[in-house]
């Protein structure tokens, strides 16, 4: 295996993001040459996964889509079999600029999760309706739950530390908003730390997002709903076999 623990591995999923992912590959390439680049196509039906490896970069070709959660599990596993000890997220999209990059990973020098977080003073991003309303009420629940002021509990532009890493292989759950508050609130149920800073978005550079407008009427509902499913969730205590009461009482 490869030493790369002074590298960063750059994890982007991408689905149908053909005229996009290119573009976002080389930017990213361009930013640092300590970034390795490893895109998880997850199941898609264009020509994702061609233009993605021609860009430069590792291509992971899913059998069928499994959604950004599935696909990040994916890249994190390779982060881990290949001895990456930091791993970011960058949409495909274009919407998290890889200039920013070094930002966020900035934040493991405090915490074991950085975010790199929308409507932290800093850009024009901005969001409107059922949307903002479930924004808000997601990250100050995730606050309390983190122990500290989070102002974009769904922002995937976030960057994992080796311990990270390692809960993320353990758990990184693949339903619609796993992969941003069920995987956040595991972290923190594990004992990992948070932090986050302060990013500019960008638009999408072409296509429409997975969210349109049917989503985004229902986007406060089904937020509230998964935050309450992850925050139930705890991990089961490990159950006592009837041997090992004997060879404590022996001990």
């Amino acid at each position: 295996m490869t030493e790369t623990s002074d590298r960063v591995l750059i994890i982007v999923p991408a689905w149908n993001e053909a005229r996009n992912v290119g573009h976002t590959v080389a930017e990213i390439r361009a930013a640092s040459p300590e970034y390795d680049v490893v895109v998880i196509d997850d199941g898609s039906t264009d020509a994702t996964a061609d233009v993605a490896s021609t860009a430069g970069a590792v291509v992971i070709r899913l059998p069928f889509n499994l959604g950004v959660g599935g696909a990040m599990r994916t890249g994190f596993t390779y982060a881990k079999r290949h001895g990456y000890r930091r791993a970011i997220q960058v949409d495909a999209d274009g919407q998290h600029n890889p200039v920013d990059i070094a930002l966020v990973l900035s934040g493991l020098e405090r915490a074991d999760i950085s975010i790199g977080a929308r409507f932290a003073d800093v850009g024009d991003y901005e969001v409107r309706g059922p949307r903002r309303w479930a924004m808000i009420f997601l990250a100050k629940v995730l606050s309390r739950v983190a122990k500290t002021r989070l102002t974009d509990a769904t922002s995937g532009f976030r960057a994992a530390g080796p311990r990270a890493i390692d809960q993320y292989v353990r758990y990184y759950p693949a339903e619609y908003f796993g992969d941003t508050l069920d995987s956040l609130v595991a972290a923190c149920h594990a004992g990992l730390t948070v932090t986050q800073v302060p990013v500019a978005m960008r638009p999408r550079m072409h296509g429409t997002s997975t969210q349109g407008t049917v989503g985004a009427t229902i986007y406060l509902l089904r937020a509230v709903f998964a935050l309450s499913l992850a925050v139930m969730r705890r991990a089961r205590p490990a159950r006592q076999t009837t041997a090992e009461p004997a060879r404590e009482a022996a001990a």
